[in-house]
């Protein structure tokens, strides 16, 4: 039985919100003495394992699948820590046999380092995007963000948007409510100097059954 689950870990909360039975390519059977409600119970704890990362943030994407008892690990991670942190804190969860971790860490760039400050001021001081983060206002510059930059001591709070940075390429993922914040979140993106490309995947909310 193989689960992959990239668009429930999507956008953080809103993801924890969206996790139903219908986001899982999964049938009722059993692999490896592993029933449905098995995997479904894996898989909700190793989201919640990972969203809750003190490691895990707006410039980190990561998604996971299940096959069998193994959980295999992808995704982007800004700093080599949170590779690491995902692998030893799923390994801990009861039913995981084995974990393959397969998540990409990002280049240590000063540049990129430099675009991820700028793309995350540019989509998060617009106003209507604002509602995608629980991070309001600046706080004291630490020690870390003066010498390291800001992908060593990211924004903290809740964001909606990940913004995933890899030689000057930019990657959106996460949740939105409308197509016009989806437009919005694009366009800042792409007028942020230095920005060689960007690749808006980023999921617009299904409106409620009236």
């Amino acid at each position: 039985m193989l689960i992959d689950l990239r668009k429930s870990l999507a956008a953080g909360l809103f993801g924890l919100l969206l996790f139903t039975s219908a986001n899982i390519e999964a049938q009722a059977q059993t692999t490896n003495g592993y029933s449905e409600q098995d995997v479904l119970r894996i898989a909700k704890q190793v989201r919640k394992s990972i969203l809750t990362l003190p490691e895990y943030g707006v410039f980190d994407y990561l998604h996971f699948a299940i096959k069998g008892n193994t959980v295999i690990l992808r995704g982007e991670a800004s700093r080599p820590i949170l590779k690491s942190s995902a692998e030893n804190v799923v390994k801990k969860i009861e039913g995981v046999g084995s974990v393959q971790n397969d998540i990409e860490v990002l280049p240590n760039s000063p540049n990129d380092d430099r675009i991820r400050a700028a793309v995350y001021r540019r989509i998060y001081g617009q106003p209507s995007l604002q509602k995608y983060t629980s991070n309001r206002g600046p706080r004291f510059t630490s020690l870390t963000r003066r010498t390291m930059g800001i992908t060593y001591d990211p924004p903290i709070g809740y964001h909606a948007i990940h913004i995933i940075v890899k030689n000057g390429n930019v990657t959106l993922y996460g949740i939105v409510d409308n197509e016009a914040d989806f437009a919005m979140a694009e366009m800042q993106a792409n007028q942020t100097p230095g920005v060689f490309s960007v690749d808006n995947d980023l999921q617009v909310a299904a409106k409620p059954a009236k």
